[in-house]
């Protein structure tokens, strides 16, 4: 149990470390994620993001996560799926600048629980195309791993279904392939995230949390302090 702990305190100390040129911002996320079962085997999953520019000043980021999930068991699936992320770009006094990111994904998720703790790790590894302000387009391909808990406020919940709740997850980002055509470095990003939440039924979460994201650049870093709002539904 303590080695959980451990680790967990461990990668956020690592994203929140700073060297020479560090950017810090201050953004807003809205996050929504719906999963449905269909069949036994099969299910569907998808996301929707909004994220703010620094400062709350424009909307940023528009992500839409949709996929198709084969369920191996209980404890396990695997899901494949596309991204649509539109990029916004203010500009003074001429036409905003759009960017668009297409990207094909596949992710392995595990889950399990130790005492009244709720463990998920999720693997996605992406495919991504992403235009450039000069026109064109490159592609790379990104490694993720994502470790998350639930913890249960009320005691003796061995099965939780309902009440308040804590949530710790980080997730790791990694450049597997053609990573000069992003930020040119194999290491892309740690995301550290605490939450509260409240679970009104087995089908419906909200939590609110911060979320600190330490990002790569070509020269230096960027760190961002996120304040988000998640809503998850399970049908």
């Amino acid at each position: 149990m303590r080695i959980y702990y451990l680790l967990l305190a461990f990668l956020c100390f690592f994203s929140t470390m700073a060297i020479a040129q560090t950017t810090v911002q201050n953004t807003g996320w809205l996050f929504l994620l719906n999963n449905n079962k269909l069949s036994k085997k099969w299910g569907t999953h998808l996301d929707v993001q909004l994220r703010t520019g620094d400062q709350f000043s424009h909307l940023r980021n528009f992500m839409f996560r949709p996929g198709l999930t084969y369920f191996l068991n209980d404890k396990s699936d695997l899901t494949l799926g596309y991204l649509l992320n539109q990029t916004y770009i203010p500009q003074q006094g001429i036409a905003d600048i759009q960017l668009t990111e297409h990207r094909i994904w596949q992710q392995y998720i595990y889950r399990h629980q130790l005492s009244t703790l709720n463990f998920s790790h999720r693997f996605r590894l992406e495919q991504r195309f992403i235009e450039q302000q000069n026109g064109t387009d490159v592609f790379a391909q990104r490694i993720r791993y994502f470790a998350r808990v639930i913890i249960p406020l009320a005691k003796g919940q061995q099965q939780f279904q309902r009440g308040a709740f804590a949530a710790l997850q980080n997730e790791l980002m990694f450049n597997v392939q053609h990573k000069d055509q992003v930020n040119g470095h194999f290491f892309d990003q740690n995301r550290a995230y605490v939450a509260g939440g409240f679970r009104f039924s087995k089908q419906l979460d909200l939590e609110a949390g911060y979320l600190n994201q330490a990002q790569k650049m070509r020269s230096g870093q960027t760190i961002n302090h996120a304040i988000q709002l998640a809503l998850y539904t399970r049908f």
